[in-house]
């Protein structure tokens, strides 16, 4: 996949407010401090389209871009910041779970995981609703990095444990200093956009 162009298309709180355009979306999601902002960064050669902020847990908000004309890109709320209070992590669910279950463009969601760090149960919660949902799901084993190659396998059969991957769940490993991982990552994109039909909107 060649990124022609990449561009942020605004900030939204409520999913009943986001973009009604047929294009098929791909969602990012993972805990705070996870490297979201950094992965859609390096996957889209772009050094500061996506802001990561000093203050773990800060992103609130469903952020759009659109990639190529063609698809948007959509990050999700990073979840599991032990410093926000209960009232507000559980307000991020509600925005989460409701653009899961309503989204009718959404066609898959990469699911990341800090390679160095078993899931927590907000991270076990999340699988369990993209297969309750039926939403196709991408592992991916970020900051790989920060860990030496001889331990890696290690952490991904814990990651699978954890989280009780079928054989074909296999996590992805990615580095955003590296760039380790981009090109299977954007195959991945490739396959659920290609797969891609228009959904039926109502009235």
């Amino acid at each position: 996949m060649i990124i022609k162009s990449a561009e942020f298309k605004g900030a939204f709180v409520d999913w009943r407010n986001l973009p009604e355009v047929d294009l098929p979306e791909i969602a990012m999601a993972g805990r705070s401090n996870v490297g979201k902002s950094s992965l859609i960064n390096k996957i889209l050669n772009r050094r500061n389209l996506a802001k990561s902020s000093s203050t773990p847990g800060k992103t609130r908000t469903i952020n759009f871009y659109l990639i190529n004309q063609s698809f948007h890109l959509v990050d999700l709320p990073g979840y599991g910041y032990a410093k926000v209070s209960r009232a507000e992590q559980q307000k991020w669910g509600q925005i989460i779970e409701n653009y899961l279950k309503n989204r009718k463009q959404l066609r898959g969601v990469i699911h990341l995981l800090d390679i160095r760090h078993e899931p927590t149960e907000n991270d076990l919660l999340m699988k369990e609703w993209l297969s309750h949902y039926d939403i196709p799901i991408l592992i991916v084993a970020t900051k790989a990095d920060k860990i030496s190659r001889g331990a890696r396998q290690k952490h991904l059969q814990v990651i699978s444990r954890k989280l009780d991957l079928d054989l074909g769940l296999k996590p992805l490993v990615f580095s955003a200093q590296t760039g380790e991982g981009t090109a299977e990552i954007h195959k991945a994109i490739e396959e659920i956009i290609g797969n891609y039909r228009p959904p039926l909107m109502s009235n």
